[in-house]
């Protein structure tokens, strides 16, 4: 699976406008439908907030990756956001939270869904990406950085 795969360029938003954990969760999730993505939106709202109330995705060195299942999807979907102002997200490190990448998957995708987990985490490992990531200045850029860099790192 490629980051690119589950990744289209206008789900990417830069910058997020919220100033809440929640309200960031919402937009993301707004730009999935904005985009024809996900037709059920509260079954996937409950999903992702279920999996949050377990413990925080806030991932630490300023990301979160918000994520869940529900069987109201039929394949794997992510939206990226970076936030102008960091936000609190209760995160693992105790750090605001700059960049935030929702990933939503269907119940029996379990498999690909950690895969994808994966491959985000593994870009915001890199010191190097993760600076970049954090000096893009347009959706365009960062989706091209996210992709590029899969296969850089994969």
């Amino acid at each position: 699976m490629q980051l690119k795969d589950i990744l289209d360029p206008s789900c990417v938003k830069l910058p997020l406008e919220s100033a809440t954990k929640s309200q960031a969760i919402t937009e993301l999730l707004d730009l999935l439908a904005e985009n024809g993505k996900i037709k059920d939106y509260d079954a996937v709202l409950r999903a992702i907030q279920q999996r949050e109330a377990i413990r925080s995705t806030g991932v630490g060195q300023g990301f979160a990756i918000p994520h869940g299942k529900t069987p109201t999807v039929d394949r794997i979907l992510m939206a990226i956001g970076k936030l102008d102002e960091p936000i609190d997200f209760d995160s693992i490190d105790g750090q605001p939270v700059t960049v935030i990448v929702l990933l939503i998957s269907p119940l029996d995708q379990t498999g690909p869904h950690i895969q994808a987990l994966a491959r985000v985490s593994r870009l915001m490992t890199d010191k190097q990406i993760r600076d970049r990531i954090w000096q893009s200045r347009s959706s365009q850029e960062l989706y091209d950085l996210i992709v590029q860099n899969y296969h850089e790192s994969s």
